[in-house]
């Protein structure tokens, strides 16, 4: 199904971790996003975890992806 209003369409969870984690590290992460998984000893894994049981932190996380990120061409 095509859905071009949605900027999260087929983009995984885990690539929007990623691409946050490249572009402001985890310290700026933890700094703009103020969850445990981005501030205490943070790994992917453990983000994905956590915010797969979470919809409000996930929320936040696909918020600033998709501010970050929709600026920039595909």
């Amino acid at each position: 199904m095509n859905q071009p209003n949605n900027p999260l369409h087929g983009v995984t969870l885990e690539t929007v971790v990623k691409r946050l984690v490249e572009h402001y590290g985890w310290e700026e992460l933890g700094d703009r996003i103020r969850i445990n998984c981005f501030i205490s000893d943070p790994s992917v894994k453990s983000s994905l975890k956590f915010l797969r049981k979470t919809p409000w932190a996930r929320e936040k996380v696909e918020t600033l992806f998709v501010d970050t990120f929709s600026r920039e061409p595909r």
